[in-house]
């Protein structure tokens, strides 16, 4: 397993993580995964066989079970070897201060989780989403708060576009508070979005980059074709949209030829490709089963060659729109690292 620096921080993370969100099966997450805590602790020691280091979860993940079972299936002598991460933002109740990141709801929520995972400190704390009802420098400095406390160690972003990350990392130079040492998107050969801002603003400012559904929820799996949804499509699962059928299954049939004549899953492949992108730090790896972890375990020693790489890339490759194409024409002689992230692509 390779351990690759978090952003700017010294703190080194496993290039896969073990996400949660199949942990409980409470509510509408019944839907993605039931996993109860014998299971969870298969998997958890599965990951930490191979080398993980860190386990991602959220407080709105079957509504708090899944943080319980965390912190229930690391109790005991291992549990110092492993990160925890969760994140605090969606709706957890009918009460109006119940979602948000207000100071209020922040506080409430990382003392919640801390409880539920049975820590004393969360080492890395996710705004889940973005509030653009709550003054930006209140949540930033609830975190300052939080931090001094020792109540969490690091914290990072999600699902932010890159005018939400500058204005924070704005606040967090100004104010001398921390700032966000990563964030974790959405991002898959199918939904390669994230290159246009998101990216570059990770190779510029030095934030990791973890990366959700690097499977697009199972439609890169290899597992799918074009006439069959995948088990969350059938729930009733919308995450993450599709919004060109042709481009995707032209993508999983060149997923399938490379993985077919190396003899490995699809979904390994596609999950290699995601781990040489620029910024890239960790990928968090769910599953409805102990296989499903195993297969995507395999990927982190999957090294593609510079041909099965252009092939993915070209089938691929998301449009330059303004004003990236004009920048090409003009300014490709002085692109720096982080405008190279879609010069790549492109």
């Amino acid at each position: 397993m390779e351990y690759r620096y978090l952003g700017r921080s010294g703190l080194k993370v496993s290039t896969l993580t073990i996400g949660t969100m199949t942990f409980g099966g409470a509510g509408k997450f019944a839907s993605v995964g039931n996993l109860g805590l014998d299971d969870v602790r298969r998997i958890i020691d599965l990951g930490i066989d191979a080398g993980i280091n860190l386990i991602d979860t959220a407080n709105v993940y079957s509504a708090g079970l899944s943080e319980e079972i965390v912190g229930d299936a690391l109790a005991g002598t291992r549990k110092a070897d492993v990160l925890i991460a969760t994140k605090v933002r969606m709706r957890i109740g009918d009460g109006p201060n119940d979602q948000g990141l207000s100071r209020h709801h922040l506080i409430r929520e990382c003392e919640r989780s801390l409880r539920r995972l049975k820590t004393d400190v969360i080492d890395i704390y996710y705004l889940h989403e973005w509030d653009g009802t709550t003054p930006l420098e209140e949540t930033m400095a609830t975190l300052d708060t939080l931090v001094t406390q020792g109540k969490v160690r690091y914290i990072g972003c999600s699902n932010y576009s890159g005018w939400h990350i500058m204005k924070a990392l704005g606040i967090s130079e100004r104010a001398g508070y921390p700032r966000f040492v990563t964030q974790q998107i959405h991002y898959t050969l199918e939904a390669r979005e994230a290159e246009y801002e998101l990216l570059p603003i990770s190779v510029d400012q030095g934030l990791g980059v973890l990366v959700w559904s690097p499977l697009a929820g199972g439609l890169l799996s290899g597992k799918y074709h074009r006439d069959q949804a995948t088990a969350r499509q059938l729930a009733g699962w919308s995450e993450p949209p599709i919004r060109d059928a042709d481009r995707l299954w032209a993508i999983v049939d060149v997923l399938a030829e490379i993985a077919g004549a190396r003899g490995i899953s699809a979904a390994q492949v596609a999950l290699a490709w995601l781990l040489g992108r620029p910024a890239v730090s960790s990928l968090v790896i769910g599953g409805r089963t102990e296989a499903q972890f195993r297969d995507n375990i395999a990927a982190a020693d999957l090294a593609l060659s510079a041909d099965e790489r252009a092939r993915l890339d070209k089938v691929s490759a998301v449009p330059v729109l303004y004003p990236y194409w004009h920048q090409h024409n003009s300014a490709r002689d002085r692109f720096g690292p982080a405008d190279l992230v879609l010069d790549r692509a492109g």
